[in-house]
């Protein structure tokens, strides 16, 4: 019996990310799995030779800078029966339509939580280090702080409070097994049983905040985490507490925060901040007691090819007629990232 023909797949992205998440050897794999013209990456469905394409297309690979799908595209689109993400959130990326037509989604999201992970663990280690800190005036005297210095220094038994068990978070809890820190949980959809079993005692948020050395923030940006962090509980965190955030700036009470940082009552690890970039006149660009970096915790670099590799698996899946394993709900789009 001859064997099934490859479906027929398309990229849509900005084309810059095409070689990143695609390297030749990931390249080769996909091709062994669809039809592709890795040369025609879609910028615009309305584009005629996008739209020739379009029109015979079962599978869509979207990566940033894909335009929205919507209704008109679908309709452009009649054999389409997947998308695959070769990137986190899809929730700005896919119209009502795609769910009504019942066209399965699945996201690279889980590949991309493990940067964001490790880079959330580094940032807690070394701020249980107060290695920033102790940089900047190392720097600044060149000599070794007195023993005594020290005593504040220290992650055995350190207060860390993990703020949402998103994909994210949840790996950082992973990650966090090994070592010696007393570890707290906030998320509403987590229950004491489940939190015990990811390493993690649930607290309440407000009760988190004040019993936390170092405060993780990996909570999904939607509507009601608008600023969760806001004056008064930042207020909350005790002197000397440090916030780790590689979620989103919108999460944070930004002219609060600056307060809490200028008065050096607070340090921070910021990877993201609102708005995003920070304006040159920012007082964070220049505290020693703030670490910023520009966006990096999520996948970059030699990063991204782990998540061209999760589209490679999901057609993988495809052609063995198995459901995707990172499929994407519609219902759970309204406390996704």
């Amino acid at each position: 019996m001859p064997s099934a023909p490859m479906p027929t797949a398309l990229f849509a992205m900005d084309p810059v990310h095409l070689p990143e998440l695609f390297p030749p050897s990931v390249l080769g794999r996909l091709r062994e799995l669809v039809r592709i013209d890795p040369e025609l990456v879609v910028q615009d469905f309305t584009d005629p030779a996008a739209a020739a394409a379009l029109a015979g297309a079962e599978i869509l690979i979207t990566g940033w800078g894909c335009p929205r799908v919507d209704a008109d595209v679908l309709a452009a689109a009649p054999r389409l029966r997947r998308v695959l993400h070769a990137a986190g959130s899809v929730r700005s990326l896919l119209g009502e339509a795609v769910w009504e037509r019942g066209i399965t989604v699945s996201s690279a999201v889980h590949a991309n939580a493990l940067p964001v992970a490790e880079y959330a663990l580094a940032a807690i280690l070394l701020a249980g280090k107060d290695a920033f800190a102790l940089r900047e005036r190392f720097r600044a005297e060149a000599v070794y702080p007195a023993p005594g210095d020290y005593a504040h220094v220290g992650n055995l038994g350190r207060r860390l409070g993990v703020i949402g068990a998103s994909r994210v978070g949840r790996r950082l809890l992973e990650l966090l097994r090994p070592f010696d820190f007393s570890v707290s949980l906030y998320d509403p959809y987590v229950g004491p049983a489940e939190a015990a079993a990811l390493g993690a005692v649930p607290l309440p948020l407000d009760e988190l905040l004040r019993s936390s050395d170092i405060v993780s923030l990996h909570a999904p940006d939607i509507p009601e985490t608008y600023r969760m962090l806001d004056r008064e509980r930042l207020a909350l965190i005790p002197h000397g507490g440090v916030l780790v955030n590689t979620s989103r700036g919108a999460l944070v009470d930004h002219d609060a925060l600056t307060d809490e940082l200028v008065s050096g009552r607070l340090g921070a690890i910021l990877d993201v901040t609102e708005p995003e970039p920070l304006p040159r006149s920012s007082p964070l660009y220049r505290l020693p007691n703030v670490f910023l970096t520009p966006h990096i915790a999520g996948s970059l670099g030699n990063e991204l090819e782990r998540l061209g590799g999760t589209v490679v698996e999901e057609l993988a899946r495809d052609a063995a007629g198995l459901p995707p394993a990172h499929e994407v709900r519609h219902a759970d789009l309204a406390r996704a990232a």
